[in-house]
């Protein structure tokens, strides 16, 4: 049983600083791909399995207005999206430092 301390010490509110920690410390790599047909696919690498990347690659969708995936730690997404996604990862709360594009 986790006592009321424990609670205060390691709430909601303190998680959110720890995934504003973890997302600071990431070192991402993002670059394009020319895939079958000709079509170009942006794949975004380099995160940890602390990061939730299917909310991230959700958000990157709306945003970008595009379709993709995420699977094993990287995100893909349709089209050449390299330089709209730096800023939107920015947004999100990555290092811009951290961010290298190919």
């Amino acid at each position: 049983m986790v006592d009321k301390k424990e609670k205060v010490l390691f709430g909601t509110e303190d998680l959110g600083v720890w995934d504003s920690i973890v997302k600071e410390q990431q070192t991402i790599t993002v670059r394009t791909e020319r895939r079958r047909f000709g079509k170009d696919v942006t794949i975004i690498e380099g995160f940890t399995d602390d990061i939730d990347i299917k909310s991230i690659a959700s958000k990157l969708k709306a945003s970008l207005a595009c379709g993709g995936t995420a699977k094993n730690n990287y995100i893909e997404l349709q089209g050449n999206h390299k330089d709209k996604v730096v800023p939107l990862l920015v947004g999100l709360g990555f290092n811009k430092e951290q961010i290298y594009v190919d």
